[in-house]
């Protein structure tokens, strides 16, 4: 018997959604806003109204960062210390800061290890990445920019590179993204990018985030000076490594892939974090440079040293005047992802198109 007012392939469908359960809306854009405050040494960036992320470039650091990250429905997920410490986190690598761009060898000074906890004699051997100006700062109805020039100092106050980093912020109600951006121009002297395990797109990621560990271990920097990494209470430590090749948990280190996702909870938050190389930056696919104790990096120059020399050893080069440019993308996604949602998202990505 057929039912009024309703056709055949109508019923078929409404069939359909009941046996889907639930129909996914389509997502729709916040506006951005992106404020610029130098005198503070910062710029905001908020998504809906709610605090996003900032970049920063306070005395203390010794590189502008992007400091604290939220997910969308405002949880923080990178770790606090040294800038503000929350209970329970580690003391640890006083350098890894928020999400950064950095390397540790550029003509054989370390940038990436660089902090106030170094004594001003080994400071003054380090490199320091200083932030110039900002270009242009804008935010929009689906999107915000910033772009703004830094240099690279090595000692006695060498330029080695200057920097235009251009930020693209997007979310909805579920997701954030950072797009960066990054042109490196070597100043009036050639500059080599030597192979090393400490680099290059990376952040620190919250306590809550990182792998349960079960053993201490000490971790030794490109200068040879070492970290120890104790065990510290596991309870509410859920963070799992997974590749776009993959690898899972700390297997995931040291190999290559296009993309690594970090699945986890904070409090009853599940969240993915996800960060994305692109097929044109230099030596694509990237190594992964990702540690249990909360460190998410991307590194494509240190080829023998995070193949532990399965790899030969790589550098990159640039001639005075010439330039090399990086694209990766950071995706926080309230819920557990699956690698197939990665995929797709990484797809949006590389086709230059904005996040869905």
């Amino acid at each position: 018997m057929s039912m009024p007012g309703r056709s055949a392939p109508a019923i078929v469908l409404a069939a359909l959604v009941l046996a889907a359960g639930v129909v996914r809306a389509k997502t729709v854009a916040l506006q951005v806003a992106v404020t610029s405050n130098e005198a503070a040494r910062r710029v905001d960036v908020s998504i809906g109204g709610s605090p996003f992320t900032s970049y920063v470039w306070p005395e203390r650091l010794r590189k502008p960062v992007l400091y604290p990250l939220h997910s969308a429905s405002g949880t923080l997920i990178t770790r606090g210390w040294p800038l503000d410490p929350r209970p329970g986190e580690r003391t640890d690598h006083p350098h890894q800061v928020g999400l950064w761009f950095v390397y540790g060898d550029v003509d054989g000074v370390d940038f990436w290890n660089n902090s106030e906890a170094l004594t001003p004699e080994e400071q003054a051997k380090m490199g320091t990445i200083v932030h110039r100006r900002i270009v242009d700062a804008r935010g929009g109805a689906d999107s915000g920019t910033l772009t703004v020039d830094m240099d690279w100092i090595g000692p006695g106050n060498v330029t080695f590179l200057h920097e235009r980093a251009t930020f693209t912020f997007r979310g909805d109600a579920t997701s954030r993204t950072v797009d960066r951006t990054a042109t490196l121009t070597a100043a009036d002297r050639p500059v080599v990018f030597n192979d090393n395990k400490e680099g290059l797109f990376g952040m620190r990621v919250a306590r809550q985030l990182e792998q349960p560990s079960t053993t201490p271990d000490t971790f030794t920097d490109a200068s040879g000076r070492a970290t120890t990494v104790k065990v510290l209470d596991n309870t509410g430590i859920t963070g799992s490594y997974t590749s776009s090749e993959g690898k899972t948990g700390d297997a995931v280190w040291g190999t290559r892939g296009k993309w690594t996702m970090l699945t986890g909870q904070i409090g009853t938050e599940a969240l993915t974090l996800a960060i994305f190389d692109h097929p044109k930056n230099f030596a694509f696919p990237t190594h992964w440079h990702a540690r249990g104790y909360g460190l998410f990096a991307a590194n494509p120059v240190g080829q023998k040293a995070l193949s532990e020399g399965k790899e030969p050893p790589l550098e990159m080069k640039l001639e005075p005047g010439a330039s090399v440019t990086f694209r990766y993308r950071l995706v926080i996604l309230n819920g557990k992802a699956t690698p197939d949602r990665i995929e797709r998202e990484y797809a949006v990505f590389t086709a230059g198109k904005d996040p869905q």
